[in-house]
């Protein structure tokens, strides 16, 4: 392998000048296994790289995007845990840095005071679950925002958005950055900020992986609480539900819920998309007789979670919790909570995970799809999209819940919708593969189908964890941010050499004159 990939770097070309960052490669890098990463989560690509290299630290990573810069054609991409849909995370017969070497070998968190705020530094290649465990363990703290699956690389969701229940307060997760440390396309270390490379800062922000390489990052953390109150609240009708989510995400920091998600599910005894899928607790039932007449194929569901600490009595916690259901208007009777740890709470997705994989389907093709729409949009979304096209569900949850706008930095890559509330999408399906499900191509057409709707219909509207297949739909999807986008690329990658299995930009056919 390294034989090979020195001749495909150095080729028969005599004039050629052999470079320490090449020649060295054996001798500076560990290697992995380039079949794992031809693959990803999605299921759907396959792209084999010449080389994984695992990284050890920022120069590492560095070096590596050198070599691959005084090349004609290499490029180089990070892999974090592999959890991409699209193949977003492949180089084929590039290089792939398997950005969690990083972490095994950086195994610490360090908390830092700045201005009367906490913040960590932790590793692009850590894992969220191993930052939240280790925050809570050694420092009682916790990050603000975060994502509802946590077996995901703090790089790779920095360079998408990072999206969960906080969002709507704290903003996603690329809103809850002060510094990062990345790896251009040239090749570069630079540790930067809102006051330091700003341009670099905001650039690496949901770009995609485009501008650099995350390698460090130095997240806002608070407080920790101890419990959680965790609470579901049937709808039956759209208006209602999203009436009931939008005040709710409006309200003070201290008058409101510190989570607020919701779910369409079908109208049904499917255990995989109806009502099996809403109890919260062990003994729980939902029971359809508490359902209106006129409920349709599909509802809804808001999913909500106060913290408390230890010390606070439970009658406040229930006085709290009452204060704010009593002015929503769900369905009565279909409502369940449960008391779970904090840490419990966040690794709740682990769960599905563990199910995932002891059915099978966890390693099956994901066709997932997610959407940001505005609320001017939404209803005319319900109709058209949940009660028609998915009114049978997608064999996983449907996730549907509003964000502000006011709490994303339109400085950064990441583009939204222009309105002021916006709602993201996410059909997250956990279907078996044929002969058991559906075959992948159906569902994927679905997507599109999805997608020419939401076009057709002009609806303000952006794909979140975007893939396209041609640069002019890249271009529609960054409209007037498009121009900086190219620059920002021009400034940082010029080559073109990082993240080619995004499909924005081709890798241009000539080496990178680093001196």
């Amino acid at each position: 392998m390294i034989a090979y990939l020195e001749h495909f770097v150095h080729g028969n070309d005599t004039e050629s000048k052999p470079n320490d960052d090449v020649a060295g490669l054996e001798g500076a890098f560990h290697f992995g296994a380039p079949a794992a990463a031809a693959k990803d989560f999605g299921g759907m690509k396959s792209a084999a790289p010449l080389a994984v290299i695992r990284p050890a630290s920022g120069a590492d990573v560095a070096r590596a995007v050198r070599a691959a810069a005084r090349t004609a054609n290499l490029t180089v991409a990070a892999r974090g845990n592999g959890h991409s849909i699209n193949g977003q995370a492949m180089a084929e017969n590039g290089l792939v840095l398997d950005m969690r070497a990083m972490e095994e070998e950086e195994d610490h968190l360090s908390l830092s005071h700045r201005d009367g705020s906490l913040y960590v530094d932790v590793s692009g290649g850590a894992l969220w679950e191993d930052v939240l465990k280790r925050c809570v363990s050694q420092f009682r703290v916790a990050p603000r925002s975060w994502t509802d699956y946590l077996g995901l690389t703090v790089g790779g969701t920095l360079s998408n958005a990072g999206v969960s229940g906080q969002a709507f307060r704290y903003g996603p997760q690329t809103s809850n950055v002060t510094e990062l440390e990345v790896v251009t396309g040239k090749g570069e270390i630079l540790v930067c900020s809102e006051g330091q490379n700003s341009e670099l800062f905001f650039a690496a922000l949901g770009g995609l992986g485009q501008f650099g390489i995350i390698t460090r990052a130095r997240v806002a953390v608070q407080q920790a609480p101890d419990m959680v109150r965790w609470i579901r609240v049937v709808y039956s009708e759209f208006e209602e539900f999203t009436s009931d989510a939008e005040w709710l995400v409006t309200l003070q920091e201290r008058d409101g819920f510190d989570y607020v998600e919701g779910f369409v599910f079908v109208n049904s005894d499917d255990p995989c998309n109806g009502w099996p899928t809403v109890p919260v607790g062990p003994n729980q039932r939902f029971d359809p007789a508490r359902l209106p007449a006129r409920a349709g194929p599909v509802l809804y569901c808001l999913e909500l979670a106060l913290h408390y600490r230890n010390e606070d009595h439970p009658s406040a916690v229930n006085m709290e919790v009452d204060r704010l259901l009593g002015r929503l208007g769900f369905v009565e009777g279909l409502k369940f909570s449960v008391d779970v740890t904090y840490m419990e709470f966040l690794l709740r997705v682990k769960r599905v995970e563990e199910d995932a994989k002891a059915n099978g389907i966890w390693d099956a093709p994901h066709p997932w799809l997610n959407l940001f729409v505005s609320k001017s949009n939404i209803a005319e979304f319900d109709r058209q999209v949940f009660k028609k096209i998915l009114k049978h569900g997608v064999g996983g949850p449907i996730l549907v819940y509003p964000l502000l706008r006011t709490k994303w930095d339109s400085r950064h890559s990441v583009v939204v919708p222009d309105s002021n509330i916006f709602y993201i999408i996410a059909l997250l399906r956990f279907i078996p593969p044929p002969p058991k499900g559906p075959p992948t191509e159906v569902l994927v057409e679905q997507n599109h189908e999805i997608i020419q709707l939401c076009h057709n219909r002009g609806f303000d509207f952006k794909l979140y964890l975007p893939h396209y297949q041609s640069q002019e739909n890249w271009m529609r999807h960054y409209g007037d941010k498009w121009t900086r986008f190219v620059d920002r690329k021009a400034t940082f990658d010029p080559f073109a050499i990082l993240a080619p299995g995004q499909k924005i930009f081709s890798r241009i056919p000539q080496p990178f004159p680093i001196t």
